[in-house]
């Protein structure tokens, strides 16, 4: 069968990425390895330019059941600062993306679960795309499938991501609902934030040579938060923690001939500021109406269009947090500016602001 449009792996990026194509009159299959509702390794913040984004595309009733968040907590040493973080939502991944999912699916996407696929050659018309051991045919494809979903290379130096949830009734009361738990440490800092049921989602980016001297990302997690003395957390370290590979990478290419690259394929930065979901909905929304029109007779250009969209929406945000994520590779300088921020809160004004602000690069006609 020839699609107008597949599109390989359905979080965030891809399920949106599937939805506005569908709503362009397209015909859209929505890939995915795994099976729904699944957890994946993440921060489970959305924050004010992801929220922002959502509005504009009519999706944000996905958030209805998030937990509202207010502010950050950061600790390094025996130092700590409350930072004010209005305007985004703590949400599951279990629940974020299945919403996402079967929003795709109402508009007409058909979503496969439990499928891998990887692209194949392309013809005049068609790019081949192997699933499992057949083949589909599509006029264009979307590559969404994650930190492996692309061609990358890791950047030096970069960090390993990790996760784990921890069940209500075992989480303390110091972890409240609506503050998002930063622990920095000098082996790489663990993020802590409960969302809709209770539950307490727990993400950290440590150094390589910190794991292996911890004996694991379980012990590694404990030591960074018992360097900033928060209350312990029953059996941390047996619990079934999940690992990424390196974090921050750079695709060696954005598109191709009948292709292109979103959400973390096309490139991803260490998550600290919990950008992670505002990139992949805003490059799901302003690849669509390249790929729509690249499905009715496709040129080089196409793919020359994507990567200067995505440098606009994306690239200015990425080369930021990227600069945040090596200050934190210095754990002096990250305890002497938590040590500014607890006594002057309001010098980080100007980076939530930042942060929360929604990107003016997307494509006019990305709206409800």
């Amino acid at each position: 069968m020839t699609w107008d449009a597949v599109v390989i792996g359905a979080g965030p990026a891809g399920a949106v990425a599937a939805r506005e194509l569908a709503r362009r009159g397209c015909s859209v299959v929505l890939l995915e390895k795994a099976h729904f509702p699944r957890p994946k390794v993440c921060g489970c913040c959305v924050n004010g330019a992801a929220v922002s984004t959502l509005q504009r595309l009519g999706l944000d009733h996905v958030l209805a059941s998030g937990v509202p968040l207010r502010d950050v907590h950061i600790g390094a040493g025996r130092r700590a600062a409350t930072v004010k973080l209005p305007g985004g939502v703590s949400l599951s991944r279990e629940a974020f993306d299945l919403a996402l999912v079967r929003e795709a699916v109402a508009s007409g996407a058909q979503l496969r679960e439990g499928m891998t696929a990887k692209l194949g050659e392309s013809d005049a018309d068609t790019r081949e795309v192997f699933v499992g051991r057949e083949s589909v045919r599509a006029k264009v494809v979307i590559v969404a499938s994650g930190l492996c979903g692309n061609d990358a290379t890791p950047e030096a130096g970069s960090k390993i991501g990790a996760g784990v949830i921890i069940a209500a009734d075992a989480v303390p009361l110091f972890f409240s609902p609506g503050t998002i738990f930063m622990a920095t440490g000098s082996g790489g800092y663990v993020g802590l934030v409960r969302v809709e049921d209770g539950r307490l989602d727990v993400a950290a980016a440590f150094d390589v040579a910190f794991v292996k001297a911890q004996g694991g990302l379980g012990p590694a997690a404990e030591a960074v938060l018992g360097e900033v003395g928060w209350p312990r957390l029953p059996r941390l370290a047996e619990l079934p923690w999940k690992g990424t590979p390196a974090l921050t990478r750079r695709a060696n290419a954005l598109a191709g001939e009948r292709w292109f690259a979103i959400g973390d394929a096309a490139g991803y930065v260490e998550p600290f500021t919990g950008e992670g979901m505002a990139w992949a909905v805003a490059s799901a929304a302003a690849v669509a109406p390249i790929a729509a029109r690249a499905r009715q007779h496709w040129e080089a250009s196409h793919a020359h269009e994507w990567e200067a969209a995505h440098r606009r929406v994306i690239g200015r945000r990425q080369r930021a947090c990227r600069v945040v994520s090596r200050v934190l590779r210095s754990p002096a300088l990250t305890t002497a500016i938590v040590r500014v921020l607890s006594v002057l809160p309001v010098l980080s004004r100007p980076v939530v602001r930042s942060l929360n602000r929604s990107s003016s690069s997307l494509p006019q006609g990305v709206r409800a």
